[in-house]
């Protein structure tokens, strides 16, 4: 058991270069949780206002609904893209 755990550890994932098709999976990610979190939020606006003026997209978005669909949308997208490059996709 102690050679397997050994080995297991020396394994490295396969992490993709940054590149366009990187960008583009971790945008689309993003905007789909954006999509999702605008009509799963059940109360907007609760919280601190953002600082300053965004488009009508965000509209009833406080700070914490922004930092919480951001948030989501980067662990989502990081999870796409380190599947998508052990898979051979990007």
């Amino acid at each position: 058991m102690l050679f397997s755990t050994l080995l297991l550890a020396q394994t490295v994932p396969t992490t993709p270069e940054w590149s366009y098709k990187v960008a583009l999976v971790m945008i689309t990610c993003n905007l789909f949780v954006l999509a999702i979190g605008k009509y799963a939020i059940q109360k907007p606006g609760v919280g601190p206002a953002l600082p300053v003026g965004l488009p009508l997209v965000f509209e009833g978005f406080g700070l914490p609904e922004l930092l919480a669909i951001a948030s989501l949308g980067h662990i989502l997208g990081a999870g796409m893209i380190l599947g998508m490059a052990n898979a051979g996709l990007l």
